[in-house]
């Protein structure tokens, strides 16, 4: 009787969810979120006994992207790298790129083993989110007070020495809070106040517009494309601390130049004004994924309400759908198609 309802309440959940994620815009956009969230901590419980052997160690963010990246083609994200020359310098820098989602973190796991070795100024909050903020910990990750200005700014200039000594790199938001609003606002001053008293260089990275596939205060993701680059170091020795403000203007108004081209150039490459993609022959919908996952226990009695009733709800006809990456580069197409900041998105 328990295992009757169990099977039931399994058809059920199999039957919904794609009828939700082909029809809700705001139901994909908290399934994809869940789906990053639960891998990174997944992940977390599994690499902790291992970052145990070597903690504090870096090098232990090389293994953990290895496995966190994986959550990038599920949700449909990619991420295209230039200048992975720069980030690959087997020197100590201080790199700072502009933050515009929890996402980056999980483009910054597609490319960490580019960067090696490399180390990340994070809020003091994050260190208690267990288990992510103790692997995070292990892993070498450097956490500031950001309420209190000069015990964070002591916490930074003291890993400067960790940084040099090791060939580090220390990669920092200097925006501070993330934001989506299709800008790179203001820097603080943190990052660049450790970068001229150790006399590193500052490597700018940036990533292009989410505003293409993400919409936060709608509640929309769309299969994504970003492209990140890494601009050439700008050395510091001989600047003061005189030199800062003109070093920050100089840094973000090549980022905001950079972000801007890469930004139209996913736009142009992708025609993201809400023409819709049809999808290529022989790939499958998230239908067939579906029902093609049902034990075929399951399917054989229940076939006549998984094949015609699911796909006549869901699929009465051919109809376009709005996939960056296309083909089967893409886990799962969907429905939705891209449009602009200035045209309404479902």
């Amino acid at each position: 009787m328990i295992s009757n309802y169990a099977e039931l309440f399994l058809i059920c959940a199999i039957i919904l969810m794609p009828i939700f994620y082909e029809t809700s815009s705001r139901f994909r956009y908290y399934f994809k979120f869940v789906v990053y969230y639960a891998v990174v901590i997944l992940n977390s419980f599994i690499l902790i006994p291992v970052f145990l052997f070597r903690p504090c160690d870096v090098r232990n963010l090389v293994l953990a992207s290895k496995f966190c990246r994986l959550a990038s083609p599920i949700i449909s994200i990619k991420w295209e790298v230039r200048g992975a020359e720069y980030m690959n310098a087997d020197r100590a820098m201080v790199m700072v790129a502009n933050h515009q989602s929890s996402l980056d973190i999980l483009g910054m796991f597609d490319f960490w083993h580019i960067m090696d070795k490399c180390t990340v100024i994070a809020k003091r909050e994050l260190f208690f989110a267990w288990p992510f903020g103790l692997a995070a910990w292990l892993s070498g990750l450097i956490f500031i007070d950001r309420r209190h200005a000069q015990r964070a700014q002591t916490s930074m200039n003291e890993s400067s020495k960790m940084l040099i000594k090791n060939h580090t790199k220390l990669w920092v938001f200097p925006e501070g809070t993330r934001r989506t609003t299709n800008e790179i606002h203001q820097f603080k001053k943190g990052a660049f106040h450790v970068a001229v008293r150790a006399q590193l260089p500052i490597l700018p990275v940036v990533f292009s517009s989410y505003h293409t596939f993400l919409d936060d205060r709608k509640k929309v993701m769309n299969p994504g494309h970003v492209i990140v680059t890494a601009l050439p170091p700008i050395e510091t020795k001989g600047l003061t601390n005189e030199d800062i403000p003109e070093l920050i203007e100089r840094t973000r108004n090549a980022m905001i130049e950079t972000f801007k081209a890469t930004t139209k150039e996913v736009e142009n490459r992708f025609n993201l004004s809400g023409h819709g993609m049809t999808p290529a022959k022989g790939t499958t919908t998230v239908i067939s994924r579906i029902a093609a996952a049902i034990p075929s226990s399951m399917r054989s009695v229940n076939a006549s309400v998984t094949t015609p009733t699911v796909t006549s709800l869901i699929e009465p006809e051919p109809r376009k759908i709005g996939s960056l990456i296309g083909g089967d580069a893409s886990p799962i197409k969907e429905p939705t198609a891209y449009r602009r900041k200035d045209v309404q998105r479902d």
